[in-house]
């Protein structure tokens, strides 16, 4: 209902578990598919990866379980995004576009564990690890704050900067 109501959204299809969402996901070959990542008979992560492979559909998880188990799961499977069912209209209409346009999006909470994840290692995952190359003691240093789950706010009085420096540093990052 939410996203039938926008103008340059239609939703052409529903599934009441994840062996139909594949079934017509293969069917109907959407631009983007809403997933939940518990489903009778296939679950989410699983239909997730069958979407993926046989269809240019991106997938959206979009779930009530905040578990970081879920949300790597559902990435490795294919995912472009994990959003919680908490997020508001106007927040899932706006995933829906973001991920039809072909970029990813991460539920905050889910982004502050897995970045807090990568810095906790000392080994970030090989794609990242030429962009934090290139980023400047301040702008690691605000990332980790970032990790450890502080506001602009917070990081700005930590690091004796202002709230712009800081939302410079984390558009660099």
């Amino acid at each position: 209902m939410i996203l039938n109501a926008q103008p340059d959204l239609t939703v052409v299809g529903e599934a009441s578990d994840g062996a139909e969402a594949v079934r017509v996901a293969l069917e109907v070959r959407p631009d983007v598919v809403l997933m939940d990542v518990r489903m009778p008979n296939v679950d989410g992560v699983e239909a997730t990866a069958q979407i993926c492979r046989h269809t240019t559909a991106k997938v959206l998880v979009l779930t009530m379980f905040d578990l970081d188990e879920y949300v790597y799961d559902a990435l490795r499977a294919g995912a472009s995004g994990f959003l919680l069912k908490d997020i508001r209209r106007d927040e899932l209409v706006n995933a829906v576009r973001v991920v039809a346009a072909g970029e990813s999006l991460l539920a905050p909470t889910v982004t502050r564990r897995l970045i807090a994840d990568l810095v906790q290692r000392g080994q970030p995952v090989p794609r990242l690890t030429a962009k934090l190359a290139h980023l400047t003691d301040r702008e690691l240093a605000t990332l980790r704050l970032v990790a450890q789950g502080l506001s602009n706010a917070e990081i700005a009085t930590e690091l004796t900067v202002s709230e712009h420096t800081v939302k410079t540093h984390v558009s660099n990052c």
